[in-house]
């Protein structure tokens, strides 16, 4: 299965993908990284790791709509199967979302469906949860709201604040992300009519990892 990453910052949910590609955990092959930041540290990575990376900049296109198709024309040169966000901070038009229905996963910090959206960390000492984590889930046209596949999570303790937080649930995704891409990739997961599928039975709530 080939795959594209779409980044924004710094990629370290990327380096998680290439470093289980390394490893053979994940058996597809990441062809391309498309940032709409020149400057975002994933395209480092990826260089490091001889994938192919493109820069198309929001800013160079008058809406949403002809950025979106000009990804959109990308990954359809890059013959892509599998399109995984990671850290990429735009949100994405409903047209270019329904060309890749079940075939576009992100990942969000936080035990969907809390706290969607931005701020998730300070959102959760807020209100004092007790856990928080990362949730995996498909893309679709509301943010955040896509099918979650898969969730990890860990016990918010009295001493964490945002810093703490956020790095404590980076680790969650590190290793989930990874684990659900290679789920579509070897056919555990799949999409059909709206509805994720594992191990050919509807997925009903999101599988859970176990807890830290």
């Amino acid at each position: 299965m080939r795959i594209a990453v779409l980044v924004s910052g710094n990629g370290s949910n990327l380096q998680a993908l290439i470093d289980a590609q390394l490893g053979k955990q994940l058996s597809g092959q990441i062809i391309g990284v498309l940032s709409n930041k020149a400057d975002a540290y994933a395209l480092q990575r990826a260089e490091k790791a001889n994938i192919a990376t493109t820069v198309i900049s929001h800013k160079d296109y008058p809406n949403r709509e002809s950025f979106d198709d000009a990804m959109h024309q990308q990954l359809l040169a890059w013959e892509v199967d599998l399109v995984i966000l990671a850290g990429f901070m735009r949100i994405l038009t409903p047209n270019f979302v329904s060309q890749w229905q079940g075939k576009m996963l992100n990942i969000h910090p936080s035990l969907l469906p809390f706290h969607k959206g931005m701020n998730t960390h300070q959102r959760v000492l807020n209100t004092g949860d007790c856990l928080h984590g990362c949730t995996v889930h498909f893309v679709t046209a509301e943010l955040d709201a896509g099918q979650s596949i898969a969730q990890s999570a860990i016990q918010v303790s009295l001493h964490d604040n945002v810093e703490s937080l956020a790095q404590r649930v980076h680790e969650l995704e590190h290793f989930i992300y990874p684990q659900v891409a290679e789920w579509l990739c070897n056919g555990q997961l799949t999409w059909t009519n709206g509805q994720a599928y594992f191990n050919k039975k509807p997925l009903e709530r999101p599988i859970q990892f176990a807890q830290f």
